[in-house]
């Protein structure tokens, strides 16, 4: 593992390129279970994409990405969020505990 996300060097690798190609230009925040302690290396990765400016992204690019996401060869779930579509109260719950991924 590669790092405290519980993350192959591989599957991390995997994950940037698809963010870069699907998503360019957004930081991705890793939060929940493998953040905080509670994972093991088949528990899914729950991610918060923040656009520029904290813009909305578009949908388009959203279904792009899950889609990539589905038919990739990574062996857990993946779930991306963008945040502008998420309540204050998760972007609080978010900011407690998170690490930068991209």
């Amino acid at each position: 593992m590669t790092d405290r996300l519980h993350l192959s060097h591989r599957h991390r690798e995997m994950l940037e390129e698809l963010f870069r190609k699907r998503v360019p230009g957004v930081d991705v925040w890793a939060y929940g279970s493998r953040v905080n302690g509670r994972s093991h290396e088949g528990s899914d990765l729950d991610l918060v994409l923040r656009g520029r400016d904290l813009e909305e992204i578009p949908v388009e690019q959203l279904e792009s990405l899950a889609e990539a996401l589905r038919e990739s060869s990574i062996p857990f779930l993946v779930e991306a969020r963008d945040w502008a579509r998420l309540p204050a109260s998760f972007h609080r719950e978010i900011e407690r505990k998170y690490v930068r991924l991209l």
